[in-house]
């Protein structure tokens, strides 16, 4: 059987949240040893809503991991990372900027003990630029890079994404960049520091509302444009009513325009001068919308996804989280993995998104209890026995026990 992709990797993973642990997971479910470093009580995540017992965030961002508690706030602490770290190949971390030279180990001294290290370091902002010093969550992220503004109804207040678009977004790119800096080492041998701004890894996604400020600078456009193309440069391109709930279509070109027309009305309407080219489906978009929609409300959400698939036409039901929560498509391709928790039974979290053919990917197991293995790391790690791991006890260096 092939090996996974990151075999014999090991990555120390102080991510907190969502951002570097999802990081953390995608390397985990890839074959890395990640092992999470949590402080005395735990990574807040992990206990943030329950009483004691792991959130189900917690759950689905921290599968196939080794949880050590390292209380860094003590020298000895300090000093036990320090000997971890010359013996991995990731550090992860998404702190914010300082935080690690505040407790006295910026990322440049862990280079020095282990050259060869990759050290992972998600910001909000990034560790220079004006922004820098702002403190930063999924929301505080959108709002300064513009997905909050654009995000809503023309005639409705700004609205933030529903998931934590920002997070993961950073978290993806984080992983990007220690996949990078790890073939990199292949050919120089050298490790190096990865940073990724949250902020920095949203500009991109804002093509379509950017397009309509560049494409044609005279032309005003809503800077939220409710669930239509954010650039009003598409139509029909909307979410519309169906029988059960809502349907989501969209026609990118002639033929899927042409497609939807004959699926409302057939030939008729599909050749109404007001609708016969994008430029007069754009200066009658409402008067087109009013047609889909008085059509979709009719059918059901999957007999309309059906008739539209007749004509080539891309469209999806809107299903809600709940429905998503056991989706069956999701299910088949493994994206959603049942497993065993010792309090909560058998709960769903995330199989791996990225699939290579080439390498297996590794099976989904439970996230582990708060410094479940603290003497198998030790021992791994740094071979070392039960009078050595008494007297990290003893120092605090591993802080609170459990």
């Amino acid at each position: 059987m092939n090996k996974t992709a990151f075999s014999g990797i090991r990555v120390l993973d102080m991510g907190q949240i969502y951002n570097g642990p999802y990081c953390g997971l995608l390397l985990a479910l890839l074959g890395a040893d990640v092992i999470k470093i949590e402080p005395p009580g735990g990574e807040r995540l992990r206990y943030r809503s329950t009483d004691r017992v792991e959130t189900h965030e917690f759950m689905m961002l921290n599968s196939n991991k080794r949880s050590i508690v390292v209380d860094l706030k003590t020298e000895a602490g300090r000093d036990l990372f320090r000997d971890l770290v010359c013996e991995v190949d990731v550090v992860i971390e998404n702190f914010a900027p300082g935080a690690m030279e505040r407790m006295g180990l910026p990322p440049a001294s862990l280079l020095d003990l282990n050259p060869r290290l990759i050290y992972a370091s998600g910001k909000g902002y990034g560790n220079s630029g004006p922004y820098a010093h702002m403190s930063a969550m999924d929301i505080t992220v959108q709002a300064m890079a513009g997905v909050i503004a654009s995000t809503g109804f023309p005639d409705g207040p700004p609205t933030k994404t529903g998931p934590a678009f920002a997070d993961i977004m950073g978290g993806v790119h984080l992983f990007g960049g220690v996949a990078a800096a790890l073939y990199q080492r292949e050919k120089t041998g050298r490790g190096q520091i990865v940073e990724v701004s949250m902020h920095d890894t949203i500009y991109p996604a804002l093509a379509s509302p950017l397009g309509a400020i560049f494409n044609d600078p005279s032309r005003t456009v809503p800077e939220r444009t409710g669930n239509r193309h954010s650039g009003l440069a598409v139509a029909p391109y909307n979410v519309y009513p169906a029988s059960d709930g809502h349907i989501a279509i969209m026609s990118v070109s002639e033929r899927h325009a042409s497609g939807v027309l004959m699926a409302v009305g057939g030939e008729p309407l599909a050749s109404d001068p007001r609708f016969a080219d994008r430029a007069s489906r754009i200066a009658n978009i409402d008067a087109l919308d009013a047609a889909v929609g008085a059509w979709t409300a009719t059918l059901d959400r999957w007999t309309l996804v059906e008739r539209l698939a007749e004509h080539s036409v891309p469209s999806a039901p809107v299903l809600t989280v709940r429905e998503v929560a056991d989706d069956r498509h999701l299910r088949e391709r493994g994206m959603i993995r049942d497993v065993e928790h010792p309090v909560r039974g058998t709960i769903p979290v995330p199989g791996s998104a990225i699939r290579l053919e080439d390498s297996p990917v590794n099976a989904v197991r439970a996230a582990p209890s708060l410094d479940a293995d603290a003497e198998d790391v030790l021992h791994d790690l740094l071979r070392a026995d039960a009078g050595r791991i008494a007297a990290l006890i003893a120092s605090g260096a591993l802080g609170a026990r459990t």
